[in-house]
């Protein structure tokens, strides 16, 4: 039990750590630029963050595995730590959809891809 309440504490400072819309918007930039990643200039000029707020969300979003970071001669390239990412989409597909079966493993799929279930309507 205490491993499993670990792994929710976890989770949870991560989700936290995409709650504030700049991080949010920092991980999807990052997820897009997959898997060569962003420069932080690069992160910078898109999102138009000053340079000082910027190096907070990169670092709060590193310090919660969410991002990860490497050194190339003088620059620093962030990219979206995938695996993190797909561990809480899978504790949240486990826990909130597999046992109530709110969500069909076939609905969830298709709100990823964006298609369309047959006999369910696009939303």
């Amino acid at each position: 039990m205490a491993k499993r309440s670990n792994a929710v504490s976890r989770y949870a400072k991560m989700l936290a750590a995409m709650g504030a819309e700049q991080r949010l918007r920092i991980v999807q930039l990052l997820l897009q630029a997959h898997p060569r990643g962003l420069t932080v200039g690069e992160v910078q000029q898109e999102l138009r963050i000053p340079p000082s707020t910027l190096s907070h969300h990169l670092d709060k979003l590193r310090t919660e595995q969410l991002v990860r970071v490497r050194r190339e001669s003088t620059f620093l390239w962030y990219t979206a730590d995938v695996e993190s990412l797909r561990e809480i989409l899978s504790f949240l597909y486990a826990e909130c959809c597999t046992r109530s079966r709110v969500i069909a493993a076939d609905e969830l799929v298709c709100m990823v891809e964006r298609c369309s279930v047959p006999g369910k309507e696009k939303k």
